[in-house]
């Protein structure tokens, strides 16, 4: 009888470790940047920003614009920093036809941010997310994170971790033309 209290002892700790592994495996091989956002689709929560050269900027004053949100920190090294430039050269390529780059910074203070502005030559709006309130209304994992937003004012696509050339202008691309296919526009 103790030779089979031993065996399913056994037995139940290598079934809850095998349990771990297997899910820790499933893990390590999930990429973060295909989890959905239940927000996809859905009207982009609305928010006003206080930016960092003095302005406001209000999300409900940019309808009919194609808007690219994009949560970074001074401290997010090497993602946050090997996009910067890749940011700056869209919104100086797109900004004249209907294009808002928005830098939202998350978690930072306030003079690296301003430093790290000024190191990448960032010129489009920027400003803190005072409290993470914004962060928190997007479900906002982590930095970086950028969400693309069309005309309608509706979340068209979330993407997670550092954002490539070829993403940016896939996705603006695709909500210019979005925005040039409506009566009106």
């Amino acid at each position: 009888m103790a030779r089979w209290k031993k065996l399913l002892r056994l037995f139940a700790i290598a079934s809850v470790l095998v349990s771990v592994l297997l899910l820790l495996a499933y893990g390590l091989g999930t990429d973060l940047r295909t989890i959905p956002s239940p927000l996809v689709g859905r009207e982009a929560p609305l928010f006003t920003l206080s930016l960092f050269d003095g302005g406001t900027l209000r999300l409900a004053d940019m309808r009919g614009q194609v808007v690219v949100l994009n949560f970074w920190a001074s401290w997010c090294y090497p993602a946050c920093w090997n996009e910067a430039p890749r940011l700056q050269a869209a919104w100086d390529q797109y900004r004249d036809q209907g294009v808002m780059i928005v830098g939202l910074n998350y978690q930072d203070r306030e003079a690296d941010a301003r430093a790290f502005i000024e190191r990448f030559g960032k010129t489009f709006p920027s400003g803190p997310d005072t409290g993470t309130r914004i962060a928190i209304d997007y479900g906002v994992y982590g930095v970086p994170e950028t969400f693309f937003i069309d005309p309608q004012g509706r979340i068209a696509h979330k993407h997670i971790g550092e954002i490539s050339t070829a993403v940016l202008h896939e996705w603006i691309t695709r909500l210019l033309a979005q925005r040039q296919g409506e009566p009106g526009s």
